[in-house]
């Protein structure tokens, strides 16, 4: 019982964080360029301007933007694919690619400095230096 209104408590205190989900193809603006996804055969690829950056399998598009608050742009994005999310960092040139390893739907997503945290239906992650981590009950607060 306690293991649930912790859980509750802390999906709770995330609500104002959480970045709603996406399957916009773009154009998106990023600090690294013009985001674009687009359906090449039965693959969707990441494209900054003309250049490809990242290609990964997908039925549907469906990606988390962490969006800056200084000038609207899109910083980080998680994008569900077939192999599990995938994290872009736009903060780089090339962006970083950072690939989680581990099949999981995700559900919601919150930004919390340099890591995801991430609900699907197997449970709590967090996603942080290309290490995915399943939480456990914790007194960590994610903002």
């Amino acid at each position: 019982m306690r293991r649930l209104f912790l859980a509750a408590l802390a999906a709770t205190a995330f609500s104002t964080c959480v970045h709603a989900q996406s399957n916009a193809s773009g154009p998106l603006v990023t600090p690294s360029g013009q985001l674009q996804f687009v359906r090449v055969d039965r693959d969707f690829v990441g494209m900054l301007g003309n250049e490809i950056f990242d290609r990964f399998g997908a039925n549907t598009l469906a990606h988390f933007d962490d969006i800056s608050n200084a000038n609207d742009t899109i910083t980080r994005t998680l994008v569900q694919t077939d192999s599990g999310p995938v994290l872009y960092d736009f903060r780089h040139h090339p962006p970083l690619v950072q690939r989680s390893g581990e099949r999981i739907t995700v559900k919601r997503v919150f930004w919390q400095g340099d890591e995801v945290v991430m609900q699907s239906s197997q449970g709590w992650f967090r996603f942080k230096g290309g290490v995915l981590t399943k939480l456990k009950s914790s007194t960590t607060t994610y903002h």
